[in-house]
């Protein structure tokens, strides 16, 4: 794996036989180190160069490749006499070879063992929620002002958890809210969605002050840049979705269209969504994550569908137009399957009450739609009406598309794994 990285063919008679076991050691024993070596090019000019070698471990923290970084120094060790200095002194052209290359006597500083040994954790590899965090070999970090975060510290990670955590309450929360007409008079829950609000807005604020990396893989961290950055991609999103809709609508005097229009835009949130699925992409390379991610989309999916097939029926089952109930709705099916028949209130409100409670017809839709998507269809719960067949049409294509999905990463991850260890197996 590392013969061609020791540069063989470039060693010479005046390469330092000492120099070349070193760095054959240092291969063997998976080690970073540094080394002046005498090397010569292809037209066997020897040059002295400033060999840096750095291990790269893959996530199973076993090195499957070296980088090696080469710098020339021979200015250092043998002044080249040209032109402007026919006649200086040898003393005199090294200086001014010195005193021209400064930079890369900064550059060629020996680096410190205790830096160049370190390694972070695993566990700090898996929690990072961004696939452009820094690779292994990177020697230190940076240098920021003081008021920018890096974006792979472990401050902004813990803090990229809690907003995927409440990224994820929120695509739960938000479709339930607008599907169910839940007014937000639970003082509990009032508190909690405004304290999800105030997290998000300060999670605006960190973006601006959060580094990036560039489109050639350098970390920004110009103050005016990020700030362009953000306002170009995701803070017209993220300020949509900390809007705090649940306390306006929680007051009883807002007019009942104002109050519609509030809770259907707080589906805007749910494009932070987005967000999410560009920060799990390195965890793609992990059978057993891509498993729990594909589960749980599949649960979201189907808490979505649930809360649509619950807005069909809620639509058709009471005919506005005449102020009838229709029986063949599924909501009307289902109360009198139940005992909880609709009925009329003529001395009362004089409109149509009764029906299963909220907490029966979410979770009836949601069976409705997990036995949709895994094309069981025990047929307890059926679509009538044109429009609810045409939803139920539309979910059993997203069921299939799933399989397929599903189908397609288990055979290439697991029938293929099998297939090769049966070859090993055939040729040992």
């Amino acid at each position: 794996m590392h013969r061609s990285s020791m540069c063989n063919f470039m060693y010479g008679d005046l390469t330092d036989k000492t120099t070349i076991d070193k760095i054959r050691q240092t291969f063997n024993n998976y080690e970073s180190n540094f080394y002046e070596v005498l090397l010569y090019t292809k037209n066997r000019t020897p040059i002295w160069l400033y060999m840096q070698v750095a291990p790269i471990r893959n996530e199973k923290d076993k090195v499957v490749l070296f980088l090696c970084t080469f710098r020339d120094i021979t200015l250092f060790k043998q002044p080249i006499e040209d032109e402007s200095t026919r006649g200086w002194t040898k003393f005199a052209r090294l200086t001014r070879a010195l005193t021209n290359n400064r930079n890369l006597v900064q550059q060629l500083a020996p680096l410190n063992k205790t830096e160049v040994s370190h390694k972070p954790s695993r566990l700090a590899e898996a929690l990072q929620l961004g696939s452009d965090i820094l690779p292994q070999y990177k020697q230190e970090a940076p240098k920021t002002p003081p008021h920018i975060i890096l974006h792979y510290c472990t401050f902004k990670t813990t803090w990229d958890w809690v907003i995927l955590i409440l990224t994820f309450y929120t695509a739960i929360m938000v479709p339930y809210n607008v599907s169910f007409k839940t007014k937000q008079n639970n003082l509990a829950w009032l508190v909690l969605d405004s304290v999800v609000d105030v997290i998000f807005l300060i999670d605006i604020v960190l973006n601006f002050h959060t580094t990036f990396v560039g489109p050639a893989g350098e970390v920004i961290s110009d103050a005016k840049l990020i700030r362009m950055n953000y306002l170009k991609t995701w803070f017209v999103i993220d300020l949509l979705s900390c809007l705090p809709y649940d306390i306006i609508n929680a007051f009883e005097n807002v007019d009942e269209g104002l109050s519609s229009l509030f809770s259907s835009l707080k589906v805007i949130r749910l494009l932070r969504l987005g967000r999410v699925a560009r920060k799990l992409d390195h965890y793609l390379e992990y059978g057993a994550a891509v498993l729990v991610l594909l589960v749980c989309v599949f649960g979201l999916v189907a808490h979505w569908l649930a809360c649509i097939w619950y807005s069909i029926g809620d639509y058709e089952v009471i005919d506005e137009t005449t102020n009838t109930i229709k029986t063949d709705s599924w909501l009307y099916q289902l109360a009198v399957s139940i005992g909880t028949p609709y009925r009329y209130n003529t001395s009362g409100t004089g409109q149509w009450e009764g029906g299963p409670n909220k907490d029966t017809l979410y979770i009836s839709s949601l069976y409705f739609t997990m036995t949709s998507l895994t094309t069981i269809g025990f047929g307890n719960i059926a679509p009538t009406t044109d429009g609810e067949k045409i939803f139920s049409v539309a979910m059993m294509m997203v069921g299939c598309k799933y399989s397929v999905t599903f189908g397609h990463w288990y055979f290439s991850h697991y029938w293929l794994e099998v297939n090769a260890q049966t070859s090993g197996l055939l040729r040992i």
